[in-house]
């Protein structure tokens, strides 16, 4: 799968994630209003908590659109060698379980596309990995876990 392929699963991912969250968000806003919300005294409290959720819904409806745009727009290019892995960049990292190839986007972290992750250039994988060239070694401590790679190849 190529880098142009990748990046339309991606963006396909988070156009269906936000149609789900855009449903559940006009759900949740039309709950608030209907009749059943009404409060029936002054401890009930359920029309107020719809409305929290209606809101924390519609602000991640604005990040996903965002994280789509922001997905359409990234540019892709080729990496020598040689090269400092960026973003858009396509690495083949090695550990004590074998190899794998990252993405690294701006969004859709922890995707999986066929056989390539997505990582986030705000994530640890992808801060450790950022700048770094094939051929050299990153140590990544996670959960207090300190774990060896190896960038085997980027493109």
């Amino acid at each position: 799968m190529n880098k142009s392929e990748l990046r339309a699963a991606l963006v396909a991912r988070l156009e269906q994630e936000l149609a789900v969250i855009e449903a559940a968000q006009r759900a949740t806003a039309r709950g608030v209003t209907h009749e059943e919300a009404k409060p029936e005294n002054d401890k009930d409290t359920r029309a107020l908590e719809q409305s929290y959720l209606a809101r924390g819904q519609a602000q991640r409806v604005e990040e996903l659109r965002t994280a789509v745009a922001d997905t359409k727009a990234m540019p892709l290019r080729a990496f020598a060698p040689d090269e400092p892995i960026a973003l858009s960049a396509l690495a083949t990292i090695e550990d004590e379980n074998g190899a794998q190839r990252i993405f690294l986007a701006l969004h859709g972290g922890g995707s999986q596309i066929g056989d390539v992750r997505v990582v986030t250039t705000r994530s640890p994988l992808g801060r450790a990995l950022l700048g770094k060239t094939a051929g050299d070694d990153v140590e990544l401590e996670q959960r207090g876990l300190v774990r060896a790679l190896s960038i085997v190849a980027v493109s």
